[in-house]
């Protein structure tokens, strides 16, 4: 049975609000936006970002509920002096490979349950952008272009076919934020022979996506574990070799 449809209205303006918050939550962590000041008003969200006025005032209620902002009738919305951050988060602290291995240990918890929770809740629109995602990071692995920002793409895919705001979100920080700057700390590792890396990351996301598609949960699990802790196993085999040759 074609179990095609639109994606929900509901999932489609939980989504846009959650660009909203991060649009306006990494003014807040740069200090674009000081703590005390006023966010941007509704209008200015709405000409920034192509966002309806309801998408803008969930986003803000998102927001006050996390803590970050806080608003007073007929004056406005603030930022929250001393709002959180993401605890043992912020990039400075990926610095040793025992770091980046943490990282990856952190990753192959979120992003199994993630693959397990999109195989469920699946659309036929997120099926079309994981495979797009997919696609795009195959083609630029063959052509020996550089694929971090298309790997990334590809695994928040699956994150946001999850259905899960905050499982999403911490992906999100991850992969645009502590990924980048993890792989900084890494590049000097040999990766495969480029026809060994290519057969592999294909048979292994090939899998995760067979089992998305299936709708079969256990099955995605176990292969973005596979897929994550082969990775972290052939990262620390690389940096032990490395550290032997070295020293």
């Amino acid at each position: 049975m074609n179990d095609t449809h639109p994606l929900p209205a509901r999932k489609k303006a939980r989504t846009l609000a959650h660009s909203v918050v991060a649009h306006i939550s990494d003014m807040i962590r740069d200090g674009r936006i000081a703590p005390g000041e006023k966010i941007p008003s509704e209008a200015e969200v709405i000409a920034t970002l192509g966002v309806s006025r309801s998408v803008v005032r969930e986003a803000v209620s998102q927001m006050q509920a996390a803590g970050l902002v806080e608003t007073f009738q007929g004056i406005g919305t603030f930022a929250v002096a001393g709002a959180p951050q993401p605890m043992g988060m912020a990039t400075e602290g990926v610095v040793t490979m025992k770091d980046v291995l943490a990282l990856l240990e952190l990753r192959i918890s979120l992003e199994t349950e993630a693959a397990g929770l999109a195989a469920s809740r699946r659309t036929d629109s997120d099926l079309a952008r994981i495979h797009a995602a997919l696609a795009h990071f195959l083609a630029l692995c063959r052509s020996g272009a550089e694929t971090a920002q298309a790997d990334t793409a590809f695994h928040l895919s699956i994150a946001h076919a999850a259905d899960n705001r905050f499982l999403y979100d911490t992906l999100n920080h991850l992969g645009t934020r502590l990924l980048p700057e993890a792989r900084k700390n890494t590049v000097q590792f040999t990766r495969d022979a480029p026809s060994v890396y290519i057969e592999r990351v294909t048979r292994e996301h090939d899998d995760i996506v067979t089992a998305i598609v299936r709708r079969d949960p256990e099955s995605a699990r176990a292969a973005m574990r596979t897929h994550l802790s082969n990775s972290r196993e052939r990262l620390r085999r690389a940096y032990e070799a490395h550290e032997a040759k070295s020293g």
